[in-house]
């Protein structure tokens, strides 16, 4: 954590999620991403933005169209906009970023050239690439925040578990002990933390079935089919306050779980499917200095912000 982000005189933080930009190869639907993000940025004047995964597409396409020629550009393209904005940003990896033509290591080099990214590759030892904590600076009277950001992989390893690989127990070790290392000189409250990731836990869709959320839910929570602990280490962990993630790009709803908010972003990319009323955009996040919660809402491509969605009651049904 050699890298540091303060708070502003005000004592706001203002972070700016984007997520699942798959950008390709600057088509038209690449130019549709490019000027909503630069729209975002002006209009929220973010202190950090965050990349949630599949800031590039690299996977397979329909029969007639060309896959992403040249991964390495295109994630140069992907973040120009935020290089352009001179606002620091970090990313974490998706299930798309490194399927064909690029690896973890490239792709981290690639952010590594740009002096305002805050990504780091993290401990090798561990599951994937990206696992890395941020902070933003206190002072004598408040200890400051912590970003902790996670890698969720892409496809099971295993071939008995289908569909999406999950957060290895080595990461959740090293997450429990660096939260303990980073909180062990405080008598008080823990400093609060949010932690971002691509892939959802299972817990988001216990959460839309058994509490009230806020927000729209078009298609299945894609999480992994094993559960590997992650969000009971965060529970006893003690100092989460919220999570992010992507991954499911017309699912954007939020709530809370056993005192923890569970957030989707709200997808940003016009290169891959989305919903019928429902225009891309991408969440924006409000801390407090000193404070344990958090302000959360959306901003649409239309310019307009969406302060508050519709509640969903856990009695309208269950899901799976």
């Amino acid at each position: 954590m050699k890298r540091k982000l303060t708070y502003r005189p005000d004592g706001t933080f203002t972070i700016v999620q984007f997520t699942d930009l798959h950008w390709m190869d600057g088509r038209e639907e690449d130019q549709q991403t490019r000027a909503l993000m630069k729209h975002v940025l002006e209009a929220e004047q973010p202190d950090l933005v965050m990349f949630t995964g599949d800031t590039i597409y690299t996977g397979p396409v329909r029969e007639g169209e060309l896959p992403c020629q040249d991964p390495q550009q295109a994630f140069r393209d992907a973040i120009a906009a935020v290089v352009e904005a001179d606002v620091p940003w970090a990313f974490v990896f998706g299930n798309h970023d490194t399927e064909n033509g690029v690896t973890y290591a490239e792709l981290m080099e690639i952010a590594r050239e740009h002096p305002r990214c805050l990504a780091e590759a993290g401990p090798a030892e561990l599951g994937g690439s990206g696992n890395y904590i941020l902070e933003i600076e206190g002072t004598e009277a408040d200890a400051g925040t912590l970003l902790y950001m996670l890698d969720t992989g892409a496809y099971s390893p295993l071939e008995q578990i289908p569909g999406y690989s999950w957060v290895r127990q080595n990461q959740i070790r090293w997450l429990m002990e660096q939260s303990a290392r980073l909180n062990s000189g405080e008598n008080g409250p823990k400093r609060p933390a949010l932690a971002f990731f691509h892939i959802p836990l299972p817990e988001y869709l216990e959460m839309w079935n058994t509490q009230v959320c806020y927000g729209q839910k078009h298609e299945n929570v894609c999480a992994p089919v094993l559960n590997s602990g992650l969000f009971t280490a965060l529970v006893e962990m003690g100092d989460v306050a919220g999570t992010f993630c992507g991954h499911d790009h017309i699912n954007d709803f939020t709530g809370t779980l056993h005192g923890i908010r569970l957030s989707y972003g709200r997808a940003t990319g016009y290169n891959t499917y989305g919903h019928e009323g429902m225009m891309r955009g991408a969440r924006v996040i409000r801390l407090k200095q000193g404070a344990s919660t958090f302000d959360t809402w959306l901003r649409l491509e239309d310019g307009s912000a969406l302060l508050e969605q519709p509640a969903h009651s856990p009695a309208s049904g269950l899901d799976r």
